[in-house]
């Protein structure tokens, strides 16, 4: 009896599925007897076929057994399936009274923190220019043999086109700057061969379209940083029922109200945005919860 549980959560396990022949006829060649699928391919294209063959071929075919946990880990490549954008997840930290933070706890970029291990998980992360400014290194996941995610760059910020140049030098993977028509960016960047994307005005519908059109599954907003050049992101995003979901690192500070509150986007919310299946982790001394935005 063959088992098929497959994770397409990650660029390369989706492409491989999208390059790689079906198995149908490799399970026929072998005279399997029996075979149990956890969940259908939501892709139209070859969905249910697969099926159909293994049936004509005389080979019991068993549909939908643990199918809620094989959607859970294809949630990325079902979600683009459907809806022709990649899965889209928030991140941001906060104080323990509610303040935006614009810090990473302790060990969590290390190897087994949640951080290093939420990178991993996605196809792109998305990122501010002025991470840079800051002395900040490109975010990368520690865990061994890792898939490190394309590094999309929002920049805004002409201050930190030299930053960025130093900071993306070494940087394994593929790095992707957007930018728009008023910001410089500096020529020594595209010369190390960086793609950059020039808009009229960075938003989140060119971002995702062409995450899409790369066949990319996944990405992650990890808002650190300047916030305000995610502000209009997280806007659109909210608006257009774009972010599925979202990471709150909660740190062990008490920390004052930034003026203008960073997360004014999220409070008031015309929506009154519900989240379902909500989860709490520790890391290090940092509290995790997760959730889902019920659009």
């Amino acid at each position: 009896m063959a088992k098929l549980l497959v994770k397409a959560s990650t660029l390369k396990q989706a492409n491989l599925m999208l390059r790689t022949p079906p198995c149908t006829e490799a399970l026929i060649k072998a005279k399997v007897k029996k075979v149990v699928v956890g969940m259908v391919d939501p892709n139209p294209i070859v969905a249910f076929k697969g099926v159909e063959r293994l049936r004509d071929a005389g080979i019991e075919v068993i549909v939908g057994v643990e199918e809620e946990l094989c959607k859970s880990l294809n949630e990325p490549y079902i979600h683009r399936m459907l809806t022709g954008k990649p899965f889209l997840t928030l991140r941001y930290s906060l104080s323990v009274n509610g303040n935006f933070l614009d810090l990473l706890g302790n060990g969590v970029t290390d190897c087994g923190g949640y951080h290093s291990r939420l990178l991993q998980e996605y196809d792109a992360v998305v990122i501010s220019s002025s991470l840079f400014s800051e002395n900040l290194s490109v975010p990368a996941s520690q865990e061994p043999g890792a898939n490190q995610p394309i590094r999309i760059i929002i920049h805004k910020d002409p201050g930190s086109s030299k930053q960025i140049q130093l900071a993306i030098n070494g940087v394994t993977g593929k790095v992707i700057i957007f930018t728009d028509n008023k910001t410089v960016t500096a020529p020594e960047v595209a010369q190390q061969g960086i793609e950059i994307v020039v808009l009229d005005q960075i938003n989140l519908d060119v971002i995702l379209d062409y995450c899409n059109c790369q066949g990319l599954c996944s990405v992650l907003l990890d808002i650190r940083g300047s916030f305000g050049e995610f502000e209009e992101l997280v806007k659109e995003g909210i608006k257009k029922n774009y972010i599925n979901k979202f990471v709150t690192e909660i740190l062990p500070v008490w920390d004052g109200l930034a003026e203008p509150d960073p997360l004014q986007t999220l409070k008031s919310s015309e929506q009154g945005l519900k989240v379902v299946n909500l989860k709490s982790m520790a890391s290090d001394q940092s509290v995790v919860i997760e959730g889902y935005f019920k659009l």
